[in-house]
């Protein structure tokens, strides 16, 4: 069976980290060699919101060394990555310039829903316990040095999932001039009391979570360094039992013990706090810690993309549950999406040869129509611009910044005039602004379907021919409010694509 050899490079806020694989469908992925170079990138970030021209030089040098590390290997294909510390840096643009120019790397700054998802795809290839443990209901917590994130399972769906600006170097350069540690100790107790009461009240309320899933480098950095042989599982017990000796331990006693820098236990305990403060929340009984990071998930992510291995999990039905959580949040009707995304996405599947979209674009309209009414909650008359505001400020997990936008711009134009390219309010490209117009489109018609919520469109049947798009159903209601307001929409679908779509009501029915 042929084996690829790939690497991955995470630019990461206090360390640039080379990971060299063999990927292949008999053995999965396999990790041949790893790299690390320490690097103050997170404490410029956090502390003074730019990249100094110092850090951006030693990065340029190690990234230049990591390069003929992977021609060493044979390296077949990389990716490189950046996370929050890039991505919040006021001078990313300028730095993101300088590395293309002076190592002929491209660096992808990740949004954070997209830096989560692949995460979470790597600890979901570990596939049997990953399943069992979200089939009884576990929080997954990601903890980096920007942020922290969780997100909730219940019985294999995912439920939410909630950003919190509660990184541990954020922590630590946030409290950075207080005195000793246990008043720091004191001081984040309270920062991460104050959202997580808040997301207990909105999410776990009456929510059985039985499991705690942990990831995070610092987090398996510490418990490696206190134990080689330390166990991936453990009891809620267990893990108080090493809690207490981080919080009854300074940073400099931990280093000197663990032989590690102090830089890096000073984050141990805003780590560990983080931690704790997710299992006694959902009081979970036990808390699986695996020993993966965001290299792991860039490779299964790249993996799958290039099909050399094959996820079981339904990752695309989490993007969506995700987005059906949202529209419920704000009160949208389960009934009326649900016909949405089926009448839609068979309007787009008897279209392939007309639209030329395949199926992230398809993802993109499922989940517009999903959300097409949230900005109803809000206001009645201006129902689209309320939406956009909702969906660009909710985050969903798996879609990029970008993907995002064109969702929320989907949702707008659905009730809003299309503007042309030139006037488009929207950081995108021609051939994303054309996605988006072809998806809004089909949008629209779908909607005037079921412009009544009466479900008369149910079971549809779909052909194109002779530049036609006929929409056939069985319904025996009157259907002629859809047709006037079906009518409406239909110029600019044949403005679109260059095809009329027509209703028709099947023989024999009134």
């Amino acid at each position: 069976m042929a084996v690829t050899r790939m690497a991955v490079i995470d630019i990461g806020s206090h360390e640039l980290d080379l990971e060299i694989f063999d990927v292949s469908a008999a053995k999965g992925i396999v990790q041949v060699d790893r790299i690390r170079h320490a690097v103050a990138l997170g404490q410029d970030t956090y502390r003074l919101k730019r990249i100094s021209y110092q850090v951006l030089d030693e990065i340029c040098k190690v990234l230049k060394r990591f390069v003929e590390i992977m021609e060493g290997y044979r390296v077949n294909e990389y990716r490189v990555v950046g996370t929050s510390a890039l991505r919040e840096a006021e001078n990313n643009s300028v730095v993101l310039d300088q590395i293309r120019l002076r190592t002929g790397i491209h660096v992808q700054v990740l949004s954070n829903s997209e830096q989560r998802y692949i995460c979470y795809k790597a600890v979901a290839a570990r596939k049997h316990n990953f399943n069992r443990l979200i089939q009884k209901g576990a929080a997954f917590v990601d903890i980096g040095s920007g942020s922290m994130q969780i997100s909730l399972f219940d019985k294999k769906s995912l439920v939410t999932t909630q950003n919190f600006k509660l990184g541990a170097m954020r922590i630590r350069e946030m409290l950075s001039k207080v005195g000793d540690d246990r008043t720091i100790s004191k001081l984040v107790g309270e920062l991460i009391d104050n959202d997580m009461t808040t997301f207990k009240k909105m999410f776990l309320k009456d929510r059985e979570t039985k499991n705690v899933i942990c990831i995070g480098n610092v987090l398996v950095y510490f418990l490696k360094k206190l134990n080689e042989n330390s166990p991936e599982w453990m009891t809620v017990q267990e893990f108080n039992e090493v809690y207490n000796y981080v919080v009854g331990s300074s940073a400099r006693t931990m280093a000197d013990r663990l032989n590690i820098p102090v830089a890096s236990a000073s984050l141990v305990l805003p780590t560990m706090m983080l931690c704790k403060k997710v299992i006694d929340f959902t009081n979970a009984e036990m808390v699986w810690i695996p020993d993966i990071n965001i290299c792991d998930g860039v490779i299964a992510d790249l993996a799958d993309q290039k099909k050399l291995i094959h996820l079981e999990h339904d990752f695309s039905s989490d993007i969506i549950m995700a987005a059906v959580n949202i529209s419920k949040r704000y009160m949208g009707s389960k009934s009326h999406g649900l016909l949405m995304q089926n009448n839609a996405t068979k309007i787009f599947d008897s279209m392939k040869q007309y639209h030329g979209m395949g199926k992230r674009e398809r993802l993109l309209l499922q989940i517009s129509a999903v959300l097409h009414d949230c900005g109803k909650y809000i206001s009645m008359s201006a129902p689209g611009n309320c939406a956009y505001d909702i969906i660009m400020s909710t985050e969903i997990i798996g879609l990029s910044h970008t993907e995002r936008e064109m969702v929320a711009n989907i949702v707008r134009y659905n009730t809003v005039s299309f503007p042309p390219y030139e006037r488009f309010d929207g950081k995108m490209s021609e051939a994303q602004y054309m996605t988006v117009l072809k998806l809004t489109a089909i949008l629209r018609i779908t909607n005037a379907m079921d412009r009544s919520h009466k479900q008369k469109f149910k079971n549809i049947k779909t052909s194109v021919k002779n530049q036609l798009l006929t929409i056939t159903t069985e319904s025996m209601e009157d259907i002629s409010l859809e047709r006037v307001l079906f009518k409406e929409k239909a110029d600019f679908f044949e403005e679109v694509f260059g095809i009329r779509p027509v209703l028709k009501q099947k023989k024999g029915v009134c």
